[in-house]
């Protein structure tokens, strides 16, 4: 008996935020899923570098560096990544910013509120436009198989909002609106649009708060699981929604959070 292939053979994704965490498990997936990979990176040169040469070097894993802050940067990433493969099927939109440090609605300065706004919304705006583009001129395959697949990356901030983190659950909150949105505009064109709303996360963004003596117990008694997730735990369900095995599946949020929110 053979067992169970996630494939996507032949396919060119796009995942950003791709060099650490969920961003990089998700390329490591993907890789192995057969896909030709690239991903972003802002800052962290070396670990992009070295996730690439891993994983096949730049032919099939292509680290690009590129701020995402504006819906320019993001259609340049897209055009970076026709460029080098020709083509893309799928994008995963997987980076964000979390500022850490607690700040009430009448504190938050207003550059916080747009830089949050400008990474984690305006610059998803400009990967999508782009990508629903090239995605359309591509077309649905010779076989019927989808045109494309987008995956964005909220939080359960975005489903039940978090106090004194007001701009970040805003933006999270705007991606699942987004995939509602989308999923029905696309559907007619063989684009699926999907999300993935993580909780807790073990990844350099949240370890900060996972270490604090004083906010880790809060934390853990709000998860049923009693622990955080891994990044690959994140990185699996957004491969399985690029597969024909999610073929029925867009507009949906799907929930990875050990039990912690139970909202669609």
């Amino acid at each position: 008996m053979s067992g169970i292939s996630l494939s996507l053979a032949g396919k060119v994704a796009l995942i950003t935020g791709g060099s650490r965490g969920i961003g990089a498990e998700s390329v490591r997936l993907f890789r192995q899923a057969g896909a030709r990979v690239a991903f972003n990176y802002r800052s962290a040169k070396v670990a992009a570098d070295a996730l690439s040469a891993e994983l096949g070097g730049p032919e099939n894993c292509l680290a690009i560096e590129q701020e995402l802050a504006s819906p320019e940067q993001g259609r340049a990433l897209v055009e970076e990544t026709v460029k080098a493969f020709g083509r893309i099927d799928v994008l995963v939109a997987n980076h964000g910013v979390w500022p850490p440090e607690d700040a009430s609605i009448v504190t938050m300065a207003e550059s916080q509120w747009r830089q949050t706004m400008a990474v984690n919304l305006d610059s998803v705006f400009g990967l999508t436009q782009a990508s629903v583009a090239q995605m359309q001129r591509q077309g649905r395959g010779s076989d019927g198989s989808p045109a494309g697949h987008i995956v964005f990356v909220s939080s359960t901030a975005g489903q039940r909002g978090e106090a004194f983190h007001a701009d970040y659950a805003a933006s999270k909150g705007a991606l699942i609106s987004m995939t509602k949105g989308l999923s029905t505009e696309l559907a007619p064109h063989g684009i699926y649009v999907n999300c993935v709303a993580p909780g807790w996360v073990e990844t350099d963004m949240s370890l900060p708060a996972l270490r604090d003596p004083a906010t880790a117990p809060k934390i853990f008694a709000t998860i049923p699981l009693g622990r955080v997730a891994r990044p690959t735990e994140v990185a699996a369900p957004i491969l399985f929604l690029c597969t024909p095995y999610a073929g029925f599946m867009t507009g949906e949020i799907v929930n990875v959070n050990g039990g912690a929110v139970l909202a669609g």
